[in-house]
């Protein structure tokens, strides 16, 4: 993770309480079983995957990842390359860019442009890829993040944007008797502070995916889909060769917008992408 939040700057649950259940119960029977299944209807990807590809030639990972059959991309930096050539290498290959991963910072101290890049290349979320320093021991210290978080989101919706936080595992586990995830939810504004559920990082954290949609009904507006062999390692593997159930996590995944392939450290990236994408191309839920 410090890796992720190292990279991002050079480029510029287990317990959820009685609600939760309840909630959980709920969706359960709000949710009964469909009669008809369905696919995803785009397959995306999160271009933290094929960073090396991406970083000697983007044109070229751009074309390859479409001939796969992606159909969207989540970026994690631009790589030196301006805006209106990254929107013209998208179009030139049916690709659009819901979202970009970024340090809140960038919205903090460079917001003019990081949203003017992003009304250039078409982004509809600027997603804040994972916490920013500071102290996490406290409540207030996380209702001061959350705070942090409005005004951010505030700053994305003057400015077109839609404001996401993608999770890893730190906020799913507690903190003394704090859960950094209930307090987030709870002093965000709906309006203005989404989530990207990352569900290998969730239930690397010890958390159950399906909890976290019930406990937080339509916060979670994009899903990162990358599987886990299993504890306790949790071995990070491509989607649908691990233990993780992405048909029935897909099946109550309301609200969610956007699903965007990864894998942190995969042997060959773009072998990597095009097994994830078959194996979620093909899944009916």
């Amino acid at each position: 993770m410090e890796n992720r939040r190292t990279f991002l700057t050079t480029l510029g649950v287990a317990a959820l309480g009685v609600s939760a259940r309840r909630a959980l119960v709920e969706l359960s029977l709000s949710d009964a079983p469909r009669k008809s299944k369905t696919k995803l209807a785009r397959v995306g990807m999160e271009l933290y995957t094929v960073r090396s590809k991406v970083a000697a030639d983007m044109a070229g990972t751009l074309a390859a990842l479409a001939k796969i059959g992606y159909k969207e991309v989540e970026f994690a930096g631009y790589y030196n390359h301006p805006a209106a050539e990254i929107r013209d290498m998208l179009k030139a290959n049916g690709l659009t860019a819901p979202s970009a991963h970024v340090g809140i910072e960038a919205i903090e101290t460079s917001g003019a442009q990081t949203f003017a890049d992003g009304k250039t290349i078409g982004h509809e979320f600027i997603t804040v890829a994972s916490l920013p320093r500071g102290p996490r021991a406290t409540a207030d210290d996380w209702k001061q993040l959350a705070a942090r978080f409005n005004k951010a989101g505030a700053a994305c919706k003057d400015a077109g944007f839609r404001f996401a936080f993608h999770n890893h595992n730190d906020i799913v586990r507690k903190t003394g008797d704090l859960l950094p995830i209930d307090i987030l939810m709870k002093e965000t504004d709906p309006a203005l502070v989404s989530y990207e559920m990352d569900i290998y990082w969730a239930v690397n954290g010890g958390a159950d995916p399906l909890q976290l949609l019930a406990a937080y009904p339509r916060r979670f507006s994009m899903f990162h889909a990358k599987d886990s062999m299993g504890p306790p390692d949790h071995k990070m593997a491509d989607v649908g060769a691990g233990v993780i159930d992405f048909k029935t996590i897909f099946a109550h995944g309301k609200g969610v917008e956007h699903t965007f392939v990864e894998h942190d450290n995969p042997p060959d990236p773009m072998a990597s992408a095009a097994a994830s994408y078959k194996y979620l191309a093909n899944l009916e839920f």
